[in-house]
């Protein structure tokens, strides 16, 4: 359903910064004059159209006069600094053939900007939103919710990517994983957690098979548990309604917190894909958590990481490998001859892959697994994809 527009703006400012940045807005109550006998394909076409008139837009916008992005010798010249990446309908069109006069739309946009290397990323994020705001309020030609725009910070790590193994002990850099969370009963680490708002966390609903009451629980945000960066009390615990123990189906759940965290270069909230998303076989991604480094040890005070890849389904339910225990809304990572893999203590914390532009994207949910490193034996992982609308009905997100 989206519309490329392929606008990006590339900056040659020697020694500076790349970096990608998302934002959203509203365009309000829409008139396409959709009549009972136009086709979908029609309807595309409008909303293409739309999208051309939003770039004509998106071109004029230069910051010619920001204190952010500066080109040395001259003036900034004129850059379309966003392109228009999508149009969503609000409406789900598979649904519903016909769009109603007043129905609105979200443009979806990749910013990419040219920085120094030093500075918080928080910083920039707020006086683009202020700027792409005042921006916005100038142009007339559609009618945008002013109050909609949004600037997406999601998944954006602040250190480089290194990662080798977790089973031997290679230790994660700060601000590596930033919305990796340790979630603790009666202060001790049980789980691992992933932060996908500044106030709601999603993990594994087996952490919670002894208690489900928020009094008894805590997050911590860091590299270490102890001491910890940031701690919050949590609010409300929502376990999977159709989870049962020890049945793995289901497995998982999403945390409240009592109180928001301040985003920063060591915490931050990761991106969530779209339910419609989907990740090739082979694909690299990435493990975090607090886990033991071997079967039957205990889990570790410094948090570890581990690149691994994503297995198909189709080699994960052979019968040497998981056969039938392999449900809808279940996949592997891993490697099939072992070593490298989750463990006790990493359950419910992320398995993470990154888009083209350094964006990170939460795909996976530890979940189980037979033994640790094992032969044959690769990590079993909740799918986000396939709950993902049981996420948002919950959240919001």
């Amino acid at each position: 359903m989206g519309v490329t527009i392929g606008l990006l703006a590339h900056f040659s400012v020697s020694g500076d910064k790349m970096e990608y940045y998302r934002g959203t807005f509203t365009i309000s109550d829409l008139h396409i004059n959709v009549n009972s006998g136009k086709k979908i394909t029609y309807l595309f076409k409008d909303l293409q159209e739309m999208s051309e008139n939003l770039s004509l837009i998106s071109v004029q916008f230069t910051f010619q006069h920001s204190k952010i992005i500066q080109q040395r010798g001259t003036a900034l010249r004129r850059h379309p600094l966003f392109n228009v990446r999508k149009l969503t309908p609000n409406v789900k069109l598979y649904k519903y053939p016909k769009v109603r006069e007043g129905d609105s739309v979200t443009a979806d946009l990749i910013m990419v900007f040219q920085f120094p290397s030093t500075g918080q990323r928080t910083v920039r994020e707020k006086e683009i939103h202020s700027i792409l705001n005042r921006q916005i309020r100038n142009k007339r030609a559609l009618p945008i919710n002013v109050s909609s725009v949004q600037v997406n910070g999601c998944g954006k790590r602040a250190v480089p990517l290194t990662v080798n193994r977790i089973m031997s002990g290679e230790l994660a850099p700060k601000g590596a994983w930033p919305w990796q969370a340790s979630l603790q009963r009666n202060n001790i680490h049980q789980c691992g957690a992933t932060l996908i708002s500044n106030t709601w966390l999603i993990t594994a609903a087996h952490c919670f098979k002894n208690s489900v009451n928020p009094r008894q629980w805590t997050v911590s945000f860091g590299t270490t548990i102890s001491p910890p960066l940031m701690r919050r009390n949590v609010k409300r615990i929502v376990v999977h309604e159709r989870y049962r123990s020890p049945a793995r189906e289901y497995d998982v759940a999403v945390v409240q917190l009592a109180s928001k965290v301040a985003f920063s270069d060591e915490v931050r909230r990761i991106c969530l894909p779209a339910a419609s998303a989907s990740f090739r076989p082979n694909s690299t991604v990435y493990i975090t958590g607090f886990g033991a480094l071997y079967y039957g040890g205990e889990s570790q005070n410094n948090l570890r990481e581990a690149r691994v890849q994503l297995i198909s389904k189709d080699i994960c339910r052979q019968p040497y490998v998981y056969g039938s225990d392999i449900k809808s809304g279940m996949f592997c990572a891993g490697f099939l001859e072992g070593i490298y893999d989750a463990c006790r203590g990493d359950s419910g914390g992320p398995l993470v892959i990154s888009d083209l532009t350094d964006t990170w994207y939460l795909i996976g949910i530890v979940s189980w697994g037979d033994n640790c490193g094992q032969k044959n034996k690769p990590g079993v992982y909740t799918e986000v994809t396939y709950y993902r609308r049981w996420i948002a009905s919950k959240t919001g997100l």
